[in-house]
């Protein structure tokens, strides 16, 4: 098998902001971006404006005369989209079916399977805002390649196509993939918001001017050093320090309250085991910890 596609033509299922920029990626690699499925206002908008060659048709129409598509709904929507597809008859013998889940591997796609089918699992390990900003974006970003073993180079060559970077995930462990995904960068925008929250509760007027560099330094040097980046009160085993954030999170943040604690105890878990904390210190700490949630 040939290590890089042919040209394609790729429908696309749906016009939301993955299916629409992943689809507009592929026509930039010279596919043919002949059909996508758009229900609302703002996907048909993403339809015109990033897939403007595609005709606009519901998803067993998309996959008329198509050598791949692209399934780009939610998590959630992924299996019964795939089970009503091929319960009338949508799915053509040949055609590439990529779904774009970080939760699901292959088995998701089995119905198209069965129907002569070649599965793809292209997840893409960035945030999406829908527009042609997120193209640049896409180069050198990671995919989550799941594919079997004699699609694997296909599989491989379209994420290369896209600007990305394959990373080859085992079928049965995509769901921890994903879930390290969703938590560094999902959670990551509740604790920045909660940050901003304490900070504009401590008289900040400009929360992200005082975040900005220091988050920026903070995510630069664990992303080199990993725990050995650890600073500030929980890795010193502050817990006088600790105790005080506490009490000033409950006054001006209570919602924050058990996400600092649990955090904290996080961060002493991994400054003890990575030897920065001494296991006094951090039995101290956890006590202070324990108390703060009572």
């Amino acid at each position: 098998m040939s290590s890089a596609p042919a040209r394609l033509r790729v429908g696309v299922i749906s016009a939301g902001r993955v299916g629409a920029v992943l689809g507009a990626a592929l026509a930039a690699a010279g596919h043919s971006v002949v059909a996508a499925s758009a229900v609302s206002d703002a996907s048909r908008r993403r339809a015109a404006e990033l897939l403007p060659t595609a005709r606009i048709a519901a998803p067993p129409e998309v996959l008329d005369g198509i050598d791949l598509a692209l399934l780009a709904v939610p998590d959630d929507e992924l299996p019964e989209l795939v089970a009503g597809l091929a319960a009338v008859g949508a799915f053509r013998a040949g055609t590439l079916v990529a779904h774009t889940s970080g939760r699901y591997g292959l088995g998701v796609l089995d119905p198209a399977r069965e129907a002569g089918c070649l599965p793809l699992a292209l997840h893409p390990a960035m945030t999406f805002t829908g527009s042609d900003t997120d193209l640049p974006r896409l180069r050198g970003a990671s995919f989550g390649v799941t594919a079997p073993d004699e699609l694997v180079v296909v599989a491989q060559a379209l994420v290369l196509e896209m600007g990305g970077e394959p990373v080859t995930i085992a079928d049965e462990l995509r769901a921890t993939y994903h879930a390290a995904l969703s938590h560094g960068a999902n959670h990551l925008v509740t604790l920045v918001g909660q940050a901003g929250d304490l900070l504009r509760a401590a008289g900040a007027e400009d929360p992200a001017k005082i975040l900005g560099p220091l988050l920026t330094a903070a995510l630069d040097n664990t992303l080199r050093s990993g725990d050995a980046a650890l600073t500030g009160p929980v890795a010193r085993g502050d817990a006088g320090t600790v105790a005080a954030h506490l009490a000033a999170v409950a006054e001006h943040g209570p919602t924050a309250l058990p996400a600092y604690t649990e955090l904290a105890r996080a961060t002493a878990d991994r400054a003890l085991a990575a030897r920065l904390l001494a296991p006094s210190g951090a039995a101290t700490l956890l006590g202070v910890l324990a108390r703060g949630q009572r």
